[in-house]
């Protein structure tokens, strides 16, 4: 599967400094320390509907780690999946009374479009679910070997109580487990099952879903199961961060590392696992079971430039939980404005101490509002809001322009 074209961005005549994250297996904030490359996978999108701005948070934060990443002089293998076959997508198909296959096309097209739009680095591979079953395959005879995988009627299942790690990366206790696994996909209460948290690695064929033939069976991935095939193979183990939305600490996440470290012991599935927040609207998280979302496609649609969408994001830390309003993306607009109009002078403010700080924040964390911060604050000296005008740097645009794209992806 393609992925989009990726931006053009400056090579800064700085290092910023190593990256450190929150991670939330340790609950502490860790120095990364790629050996080679840097080894990022994020998850991608179920593609039964649009981009909302909740996706765009999730895939706009891991882009600023690409980039400080990459600012710290690093190289960096980026890998995303896309679930094109899974539950929701083939509900909605049916729904709309669309192929499921075209629904999947159109949506992962317009997921494409909207990440370009929003200056976000393109992976490396980016890998759809159904191009994927042979290593999804090849990766639950793994399991299948260690005696993780068991059967109930025509389903694999894997066993979490193969991963003596298992409870790690999230932290939870049993009951918040159960919970979580029954609201999010899991089915706890199936008969059968050797433990209530054990997880589908091959649903078996159901009548009128699409399948695939298997050592088991036809059938097709479970969700969990696909990830951890899809990383192993395009990263290894052992990878610098796991990225993704809070709401897949568990039981994506697990699961995903479960099948990882039993597949290959002694290992663990990343080094860090980094989780962006929720985005909220109208009160409520922002989802599609809610029908409370703002789609990006649609804001550009509505003569909205997208630096000001991915402005407001900045404005916000990645792992925080906020919510959305048209205020503040009319205030992204307005300060967008005053960016431009400030680097057009050519001359301004020192620059130099902005391009550290920008630099210094976003390896601290991730730390956009820190960074937009600053650029701010060199805004308005420059263009005199308190009355003074300081146009002392003759170079300073330049570097303004070069870090604003570079570190946080605004092009000016």
């Amino acid at each position: 599967m393609r992925a989009w074209n990726p931006p053009t961005i400056p090579t800064l005549p700085v290092t910023a400094p190593a990256v450190s994250l929150h991670d939330t297996s340790s609950g502490r904030q860790v120095t990364t320390s790629p050996d080679g490359p840097a080894r990022l996978y994020v998850c991608g999108i179920t593609p039964y509907d649009a981009t909302h701005l909740g996706h765009a948070a999730t895939y706009v934060g891991f882009d600023l780690l690409n980039r400080a990443w990459r600012n710290a002089g690093h190289d960096v293998t980026y890998v995303q999946n896309v679930t094109d076959v899974d539950d929701p997508l083939l509900e909605r198909a049916t729904k709309v009374n669309i192929d499921w296959v075209e629904l999947a096309e159109r949506e992962t097209e317009l997921f494409r479009q909207d990440m370009q739009a929003l200056r976000v680095l393109p992976p490396a591979a980016y890998i759809g679910a159904v191009e994927s079953i042979p290593v999804v395959i090849d990766l639950i005879q793994v399991l299948e070997r260690a005696g993780a995988v068991y059967q109930v009627e025509q389903d694999l299942y894997f066993s979490v109580t193969a991963d003596g790690a298992f409870g790690e990366e999230s932290g939870f206790d049993r009951d918040t487990m159960l919970s979580l696994f029954a609201e999010r996909g899991g089915d706890p209460d199936r008969a059968g099952k050797r433990d209530p948290l054990d997880c589908v690695v091959w649903r078996g064929e159901r009548p009128g879903e699409p399948s695939w033939p298997s050592p088991w069976g036809a059938g097709r991935p479970g969700w969990h199961i696909e990830c951890a095939a899809i990383a192993l193979t395009h990263l290894g183990s052992g990878i610098d961060v796991q990225g993704g939305g809070s709401d897949l600490v568990f039981p994506h996440h697990e699961m995903c590392a479960g099948h990882a470290q039993v597949a290959r012991p002694g290992t663990s599935f990343a080094q860090v696992y980094s989780h962006a927040g929720m985005v909220g609207y109208d009160g409520e998280k922002m989802s599609k079971s809610r029908g409370n979302l703002v789609f990006v496609s649609a804001l550009r649609n509505s003569d909205i430039d997208p630096m000001a969408i991915r402005l407001a994001l900045l404005r916000h830390h990645f792992r925080s939980d906020w919510e959305w309003t048209d205020a503040e993306l009319f205030e992204a607009l307005d300060s967008l404005a005053q960016w431009r109009k400030a680097a057009a002078l050519g001359t301004g403010a020192p620059a130099a101490p902005v391009v550290e700080e920008v630099l210094a924040a976003v390896a601290d964390d991730l730390d956009a509002p820190r960074a937009v911060a600053a650029i701010d604050a060199w805004v308005a000296a420059t263009l005199g809001v308190d009355g003074l005008a300081d146009t002392s740097d003759p170079d300073a645009a330049v570097a303004i322009i070069a870090v604003a794209d570079a570190a946080l992806g605004i092009q000016l």
